[in-house]
């Protein structure tokens, strides 16, 4: 038994924890959980929990159902909102067969995958997301037209707010599980809400990012009200997105800072973000993975549609960030389109996939676009070579269909499950007669 195996048995003892909550994610990004007795830990380190993985969504085929769910020591945190004593924690978990080997299946091997090509090439890759919510009145919940919890707009201060106690809430709760936050605040949409975290290896932060909307959600039952990760609940709002700071470090060094650079950027990062661009369409079901992801993508308010990049442009994809000087380990790059509502382990390594392509190919970085894309006209766009993101699912799995990186990535398994999910979620989209065909075309036609 290792130290931190040891160190988790101990606290649970000190700490009076009664349940262990073993935590991980199905394909599409669902928190899973199974609660295991304090007396049954040791064993699960050693040879994991059991359980029926054809119940899970793209785990297991029937004749393969038999999983194993290993905690992983290094993500022990007690869950606050469990009460003080008999507490109750949490770990996540890697998925594995049962002769022990990882499984093909499990999202967060994935990203560890991706992470393993990565340090082969010498990079450690850190991510750093900006988190957007809405807070609504419960009824939402139901399905009802959502009311959004006030009327606030950007950066606004809201004395005796409900999103004010809210996020301070939150972000209490956040630290206390050690998860750091470096800014909140209101944003541009009624009920809208922004929590950054601070910087993490993009593992941990993908477990963050779990635990961030577990969080989230329990803040909000315990406050009465309803918080949703939808990426775009009003029409007539701004979405909410999960902007992304990324940067590649080599040991202490950050690759992509070079001194003198256009933006101080290098090479490394040059080249990391044309990769981004070419396969940008490739990847966006699994940035962007519901129907109603590309309300939000081709929505505007500051939402990215096209594949470009630019200094401070916020209608490109990809932005590089304003260099602070003597700091070069802020140089990094900031992807835009994605959000909240993926499954983190998924779209971090298609991501970290397609940066890591750009270098290895040594992709050339097409010119930066400082123009508002939205305001050019499509003949504009055209010369200058600016293409778009898929406009819808059905455009961003025809895209993902063909992709070699991204099926390469996820593995046959993952890649072929989630495909055959996203086209259904389209199917029963495309059946729906929605309101809007109602109240236009019924009265005339």
């Amino acid at each position: 038994m290792d130290r931190q195996q040891e160190f988790v048995l101990r606290t649970i003892e000190e700490r009076d924890i009664r349940f262990v909550r073993l935590w991980f994610t199905d394909v599409l990004g669902t928190l899973k959980s199974v609660a295991v007795a304090p007396a049954e830990l040791e064993g699960a380190f050693a040879e994991g929990i059991g359980f029926d993985g054809s119940a899970i969504e793209g785990f297991a085929r029937i004749y393969e159902a038999d999983m194993l769910a290993k905690p992983d020591p290094s993500t022990f945190q007690i869950l606050p909102w469990r009460g003080e004593s008999p507490g109750t924690a949490r770990m996540f978990c890697d998925i594995c067969l049962p002769d022990g080997s990882p499984s093909i299946a499990d999202p967060r091997q994935v990203l560890k995958r991706a992470l393993d090509k990565a340090s082969d090439a010498g990079f450690t890759f850190y991510t750093h997301p900006e988190i957007e919510f809405f807070l609504l009145d419960r009824s939402a919940q139901s399905g009802a037209d959502p009311v959004a919890i006030d009327t606030a707009g950007y950066f606004d201060h809201v004395p005796g707010g409900s999103g004010q106690d809210f996020r301070r809430s939150a972000i209490t709760m956040l630290e206390s599980m050690g998860i750091s936050v470096e800014f909140s605040h209101h944003e541009g949409a009624p009920g809208q809400n922004e929590i950054d975290l601070r910087y993490a290896d993009a593992l941990t932060m993908a477990d963050n990012i779990m635990t961030f909307r577990t969080v989230v959600k329990e803040v909000a039952l315990e406050q009465n009200i309803y918080a949703t990760f939808m990426p775009k609940v009003f029409a007539e709002h701004p979405g909410s997105g999960m902007h992304t700071h990324m940067s590649l470090f080599e040991g202490d060094t950050n690759a992509f800072y070079e001194a003198g650079g256009p933006y101080q950027l290098s090479t490394t990062g040059r080249r990391f973000i044309a990769g981004l661009l070419r396969h940008g369409a490739e990847f966006t079901a699994v940035t962007n993975q519901w129907v109603n992801s590309y309300k939000r993508l081709w929505g505007g308010g500051e939402a990215p549609a096209y594949l470009t990049w630019g200094h401070n442009n916020r209608s490109a994809m990809v932005r590089v960030p304003m260099y602070k000087p003597n700091k070069g380990n802020s140089s990094r790059v900031e992807v835009r389109t994605i959000d909240a509502a993926c499954n983190p382990y998924l779209a971090y390594a298609v991501l970290l996939a397609a940066g890591l392509k750009g270098i290895e190919e040594g992709y050339e970085l097409p010119a930066e676009t400082e123009d508002d894309v939205w305001r050019l006209t499509a003949d504009e766009r055209r010369a200058m070579g600016i293409d778009p993101l898929p406009a819808s699912l059905a455009e961003a799995i025809a895209a993902m269909e063909r992709s070699e990186l991204v099926a390469e990535t996820l593995g046959d398994h993952v890649f072929e499950y989630f495909l055959r999910n996203k086209r259904a979620e389209w199917d029963d989209y495309r059946n729906q007669v929605t309101a809007f065909e109602l109240s236009r075309y019924l009265p005339r036609l």
